[in-house]
């Protein structure tokens, strides 16, 4: 994988080495083209990245990495990633304080926790395993057919109580949707319950980052430019920011959603959410398990120590606190999470350091229903566009947008000399 640049003219241009472009510049170039990725930046993963900073490991914003994703499958060497496994469940902070809900058939000693009216009344532990068996058995292409509606209306009509839904889900999938109301897709919450209960959410041992290098590390000798930002998509290929050109048949842009309807001007696009990450660094850990911690207050959206949970994320001896927020962050800023901290693990965080926030813009698409888990990358002759704001706000969502985006580029490709013969 270097910068240099191609001798001749591409095959098609790709822009932006997020998951989705890194995806199709990998089929597209399999497929025997050749192909140019062209990234703004000085790295490839667009919002999936890790800075190394005074022996942190600090990913640009709290995420997981869930290994059922049929692409993560595809595409990934997991065992490369030495991927570290967060416990099957979370703990919640309630008004009536601190309960823990667990997968019992991956952690059998934790089955005491269910108990009928310790964590939830039985109606809603058989509500809520209902729909996990229903969500896991269902094939994927069923959930993209079925009735959309929001999240929180499917929760009520499968049965769960008030109790369980404020209380527990809402807490835990507003981290997953990154909005407070349960607005989202019911068929992107359907598919996010489907692939937690049939993965493990984990994390890499050298950080998210380590998932679009891998990546990358596939691609051609020469496919990748960094650094160089393009200015406009033009009727024979692309205008780059420094007034080079790229002239190209075929242009994929696959970027984030705004930069997108920049450069292909028309192109509708949904909101998006923000989301604010801090990290906190302490002499010991606050709670000694590789445990997500949500908020019933939702007064952040969840915390985790990250050390629990990867022990490289920070030098030894030392716990990583990651917390993350809705929007840039509450008023009061990182003093009233590091006051909200205290009350979540009962404990005293005066004396915790500051070691990063990070506020991510266009974290994830607003995918209110009726929301389609795929469309078409066609938008224009020879233009296409892919991304996660295509498809569903997943790793899964950005893979498959760009696997799309290939597809549709050389079946296009194939019908022009088709036509031309």
């Amino acid at each position: 994988m270097t910068n240099r640049q191609h001798p001749s003219p591409p095959d098609a241009v790709v822009v932006g080495a997020g998951l989705a472009g890194l995806a199709c510049a990998l089929d597209l170039s399999g497929a025997g083209l050749r192909v140019e990725l062209l990234e703004a930046s000085d790295g490839v993963g667009g919002r999936m990245r890790t800075d190394r900073r005074d022996g942190f490991l600090l990913d640009r914003g709290f995420q997981v990495f869930n290994t059922s994703y049929p692409q993560v499958k595809r595409r990934l060497d997991l065992r490369a990633l030495r991927l570290r496994p967060f416990t099957p469940g979370l703990v919640a902070r309630t008004s009536s304080g601190r309960v823990r809900l667990t997968d019992p058939t991956r952690r059998p000693g934790d089955a005491g926790e269910l108990l009928p009216g310790r964590v939830l009344p039985a109606r809603d532990l058989a509500a809520l395993a209902a729909l996990t068996a229903r969500d896991v058995l269902l094939p994927a292409k069923r959930v993209g057919r079925m009735t959309d509606r929001t999240a929180s209306e499917a929760l009520v009509r499968a049965g769960l109580s008030p109790l369980a839904i404020e209380d527990l889900l809402r807490p835990f999938l507003s981290g997953v949707f990154l909005e407070e109301g349960l607005e989202t897709s019911a068929r992107f919450l359907h598919l996010v319950w489907r692939s937690m209960a049939r993965g493990t959410l984990c994390l890499p041992a050298h950080g998210i980052g380590s998932v679009p290098a891998q990546l990358a590390d596939g691609l051609p000798e020469g496919a990748l430019r960094l650094e160089s930002a393009v200015a406009e998509v033009t009727d024979s290929g692309v205008l780059l920011a420094d007034g080079g050109e790229r002239p190209a048949g075929s242009v994929v842009v696959a970027t984030d959603s705004a930069t997108a309807a920049r450069l292909l001007p028309g192109l509708p696009v949904p909101d998006s959410r923000t989301v604010t990450t801090y990290y906190h660094a302490a002499d010991r850990s606050p709670l000694t398990e590789p445990t997500l911690v949500v908020d019933s207050g939702l007064a952040v959206l969840n915390s985790c120590v990250l050390t629990e949970v990867a022990p490289s994320y920070a030098p030894p001896g030392t716990a990583l606190v990651s917390t993350s927020v809705l929007g840039s962050g509450p008023p009061g800023g990182e003093r009233t999470v590091r006051a909200r901290l205290a009350e979540l693990y009962d404990t005293d965080t005066s004396a915790w350091e500051t070691v990063a926030a990070y506020t991510v813009e266009g974290a994830l698409p607003a995918m209110r229903p009726p929301w389609p888990l795929s469309r078409t990358t066609r938008f224009a002759r020879g233009r296409y566009v892919c991304g996660d704001h295509r498809a569903t706000g997943s790793v899964q969502g950005a893979l498959a947008s760009g696997s799309r985006a290939a597809r549709e580029v050389l079946a296009d490709r194939a019908a022009a000399r088709t036509a031309g013969t």
